[in-house]
Order: structure tokens, then sequence, then C-alpha cells
């Protein structure tokens, strides 16, 4: 009780200033210790720290005032951080990461570069009920896979490290995605990466050590799995592939790279591609919603 007393005569302004160095996690939990640091934990003094300098991209109207615009800077960054929200050719979309502030990003399929992708007869675009994008493009056969994508450095938070992610489902009649893998490269001022990918799990029923686990497998029908199994080569681990994983939105993402944007005011750009050109082997099946580019979380 002695503690709390001290910590109420302390001024709420030097409160603030204190909290305004910390995090958004760190601010809501200071709420929580006494009224006295709720008021100053909620200011806007301390939540427009948490908010990008310089702000965001222009918004597509309604995005964030819906149902009326936020009354403070917190419940600002609150519904910034709730998920995302579409630019102003909804094409893009962004949002804060709630644990630091930095601007996260998903491209969306009509904002990359897909090869022969306005030619009816490889790719098709297809409603999409289930994302903030109106279309994604559902892959119908090609031998020559090339997707690409980019974004200025400057859009992204400073000193922040960012992984990109292909995000995507498939049809039940997919065929040609696990084999040969693709190469997914990233691109950001003088730093190159590229790894080995691929965008169907590992199809071994969990038989191997370090498989992808069975939650993270295709959606397809069992009987249709075991028969594509005859006539398709399992990746091996020995290729060092990374492979999707299941989002809790219910598409899969595949983790391309990452990057760290270190900034300094400079218009670079990010580049992104997911390619497979040399095997020759048709594909088909793939729906793209985009590519998520978001802050790296450690560990």
């Amino acid at each position: 009780m002695e503690e709390a007393c001290e910590i109420a005569r302390l001024p709420e302004e030097l409160v603030s200033a204190a909290l305004a160095h910390t995090s958004p996690r760190d601010a809501c939990r200071a709420a929580a210790v006494s009224p006295a640091f709720r008021a100053a934990a909620d200011s806007d003094d301390v939540w427009a720290r948490f908010l990008p300098p310089g702000g965001l991209p222009p918004l597509a109207d309604g995005e964030v005032a819906v149902p009326a615009p936020p009354s403070s800077k917190k419940e600002l960054f609150l519904r910034l951080s709730a998920g995302p929200a579409l630019l102003q050719d909804r094409l893009v979309s962004v949002w804060l990461d709630r644990e630091t502030g930095a601007k996260c990003y998903m491209l969306s399929a009509r904002n990359l570069f897909i090869v022969w992708g306005d030619t009816p007869q490889y790719w098709t675009w297809i409603p999409l009920e289930d994302s903030r994008f109106s279309e994604g493009a559902q892959l119908m056969s090609v031998c020559w896979f090339e997707i690409r994508g980019k974004i200025h450095s400057k859009m992204l938070s400073q000193n922040t490290t960012y992984a990109a992610y292909m995000v995507f489902k498939t049809t039940d009649n997919f065929y040609g995605l696990d084999f040969p893998v693709q190469e997914a490269s990233i691109s950001a001022g003088a730093t190159n990466s590229t790894r080995k990918v691929c965008l169907q799990g590992n199809d071994d029923d969990g038989g191997g050590e370090g498989g992808v686990p069975e939650n993270y497998l295709p959606m397809i029908p069992f009987p249709v799995r075991r028969l594509r199994r005859r006539n398709r080569r399992v990746v091996s681990h020995e290729e060092n592939a990374t492979f999707p994983q299941q989002r809790t939105d219910g598409w899969m993402e595949l983790e391309l790279g990452e990057f760290l944007n270190e900034g300094g005011g400079d218009d670079g750009e990010v580049s992104i591609s997911l390619v497979e050109t040399k095997g020759g082997n048709w594909k088909s099946g793939l729906i793209v919603q985009g590519i998520e580019i978001r802050r790296k979380k450690s560990g």
C-alpha cells in the first residue's frame, strides 16, 4: 500500500515520458498497476510514440474509422494492430505489429507480377470470400512458374527484421507443386538471399523425423493423396527445403526468406520472388492470395 502511494505521487507527465520508451505491451501492463498509472499509460503522449513515425500510407475509405473514428491514439493503435486495413488502391493491406508497432503489409495477387497471369489458359482470377482482397489468382496449368513482388523500403519500419511469406491454398486436384522444389529469393539493398522451398508439404504421412506435422499437410482426400504418391517424388529433407504451415485464418503460408530493413530514408526497394522454371514440369491447383511481409519474431 505504501509503495502504491509513492507511485501515485509521481507526476503523470513523468510516468508518461517513461512509458513512451517501453512497448505497447508494457504500457498495457502498466495501466493495470494503479489508477495513477492508468491515466498515464492510456495517454496520447504514450501511444503516439508507438504509432509509426510519419504515419501510414493513405487508407481506403472506411478503413479504421468504422463504426466511428478512433477517440484516442491508443484506440487507433489497437484498431491498426487488430487486423489488416486496405490502402487506397485496395491491392495492399497494412497493419501494425502489436508487440513493437512495426508496419506489416500484404501484397495482393493483383499487386504481384505473375508470368502468364493474364492468360486464362494458364492463370485465372477468382473471387475470395475469406480475404480482405476481392480476388486471388488460381493456377490452371504452367510449366514456367514465376511470381514476383516488391515494396519500397521506406514503407517499412526502420531497423526491423522482416520475413516474407507466400499466402496460398491448393485445390483438391492440384499437382506438380512438390517437385522440383521452388527457389525463393529476397533482395533488400545490398543483401540478397536465396533458399529452396516447397509449396506442397512433405507427403509422408508423418513417417519421417523432422517432417511437416499432419495438420500442415495439404487438405486433400486420403484416396487422392495415396493415388498421387505413386506418380510423384517425395521431397527429401536432404534438400533442405522450407515447407508451408497452416495459418489460423485457414490459409497456408510458406516462408520465402527474411531481411533487415535498416532504413535511413532512402527509397530503395525490397524484391521478393518465387520461381521454378528449370524442371519443365507442369503445375496446377495453386490459389494465391498474396505475399505477406511482417516482423520476424525471434525464436
